[in-house]
């Protein structure tokens, strides 16, 4: 059976195609969260065509990138040197490799994101820290869209993820989705510190693309949220987690 562009795009992401306010406010977050981890040996796991990596490896000693799409990694890079194609479970690099990983959006596209994670702190280096970012289960829509009939549906689906989940992993099977205590669980018996653990909303750049008024007073009022319990109805988790 022929694996079109949409069976991809909803098994695995699509990466960045264009650099607007919400990614420039992730890398800001990223950059924060890294500190002088920027300038040591920086990987991404997950890298889709090199967006986020190419704008940090202007510090670092050493940028690498993996992704599992061959195609992805051929147009990549033109923009960062090393990359390879290969699997987020498996990772082929040796222990203490990393001085920060980023995961951006890919953690639940994986086969298993346990053995993701277990990879991500297996190859940093002590000290080195891990900046994920995921889905957030209490987000009112399933971005990712659902499976219906053997047929992928794109768009914003409400309220898939407050289902009980033998009936969300039916309708989105071909996407994991988070929870705080998820995540926690992941993380459990690993050599780690949380640094940081927030729930953040997006930039909401298509709606301000077509009524620029109603999207900014959108944006505005929804990241407020962040600094408020209603964080809990947030779009993604943004984790950062140091090894010991």
């Amino acid at each position: 059976m022929t694996t079109t562009h949409s069976d991809k795009a909803a098994l695995r992401g699509e990466p960045s195609y264009v650099w607007r306010a919400g990614q420039e406010r992730r890398l800001k977050m990223i950059q924060e969260a890294a500190g002088e981890r920027l300038s040591g040996v920086v990987f991404e796991n997950g890298v889709g065509l090199g967006a986020y990596l190419s704008r940090l490896a202007v510090d670092a000693k050493q940028a690498i990138g993996l992704d599992v799409e061959l195609e992805r990694t051929r147009e990549t890079k033109t923009r960062v040197n090393q990359v390879l194609c290969g699997v987020g479970e498996y990772l082929p690099m040796p222990e203490n490799s990393f001085d920060l990983i980023l995961s951006n959006e890919v953690l639940e596209h994986v086969e298993n994101d346990n053995l993701a994670v277990q990879e991500m702190i297996r190859t940093l280096k002590p000290g080195g820290r891990l900046i994920l970012f995921c889905p957030n289960r209490g987000y009112p829509f399933e971005t990712h869209g659902l499976y219906w009939r053997g047929n992928y549906k794109f768009g914003n689906i409400p309220f898939i993820n407050y289902l009980p989940r033998k009936w969300r992993d039916k309708l989105a099977p071909h996407v994991e989705v988070y929870t705080r205590r998820d995540l926690k669980k992941k993380f459990k018996d690993l050599p780690v510190t949380i640094i940081k653990q927030q729930i953040i909303f997006g930039a909401y750049d298509n709606i301000i693309h077509r009524k620029p008024a109603l999207g900014k007073v959108l944006r505005a009022v929804l990241q407020f949220l962040e600094k408020t319990p209603l964080q809990i109805f947030g779009l993604s988790h943004f984790w950062v987690v140091e090894k010991k």
